[in-house]
């Protein structure tokens, strides 16, 4: 029983709603942590007495033992201070939000290399002048190696090499392409009206 206090009426401790809640709140940090590849725990700040019961939830198969395991690992974690918990979140927020910045770095990679493929010049030109320091001749040839195996329905070697060379350009510069490509061709495509 949570009680009252005698004086002010109001109770004493969570209810037992909002003790569940926060329970239930450590359960699926303890599901997403059995998740995590070795790398990505590794960055995490999990104290020593999380470890055991956590590798043991990740090496277990059956579901029940896996589901088992997880929730004693949530009862082990539910005994850590609140700040240990809110440190392991945050972890868990600053890797995902780097990891949602590498995706968009790629997709904005991809963008530009299909840009170049069919843009030719003009796409190239936009891309050394976002980027100065990338080679435009090496870049040319790229993209016409490319087109020659996409013509001879070879192995995409060209192809490859080309999306390095892109994520190169993007490291140089110090930072991903932050243009928006769309735009960029939107604003090509009016220059020719």
């Amino acid at each position: 029983m949570r009680g009252r206090d005698s004086e002010t009426g109001e109770f004493l401790g969570a209810s037992r709603s909002q003790q569940r809640r926060e329970a239930l709140d450590v359960l699926e940090l303890a599901e997403i942590l059995t998740g995590l590849a070795n790398g990505q725990l590794a960055a995490l700040p999990i104290p020593e007495e999380l470890l055991p019961p956590l590798q043991d939830a990740r090496r277990f198969t059956s579901h029940i033992a896996k589901k088992r395991q997880i929730a004693f690992l949530a009862k082990q974690m539910r005994r850590q201070d609140d700040e240990v918990l809110d440190a392991i979140r945050d972890a868990l927020d600053a890797h995902s939000e780097g990891s949602k910045r590498q995706v968009a770095d790629m997709h904005r990679a991809e963008e530009w290399r299909l840009r170049l493929i069919e843009g030719g010049d003009d796409a190239l030109a936009a891309f050394v002048d976002a980027h100065p320091d990338s080679d435009r001749q090496r870049l040319r040839q790229l993209v016409r190696n490319v087109k020659e195996e996409a013509a001879r329905n070879k192995p995409p070697r060209a192809f490859r090499e080309l999306f390095r060379e892109i994520r190169a350009a993007f490291d140089a510069s110090g930072t991903a392409d932050h243009h928006d490509v769309d735009s960029d061709i939107a604003d090509d495509d009016s220059s020719d009206a």
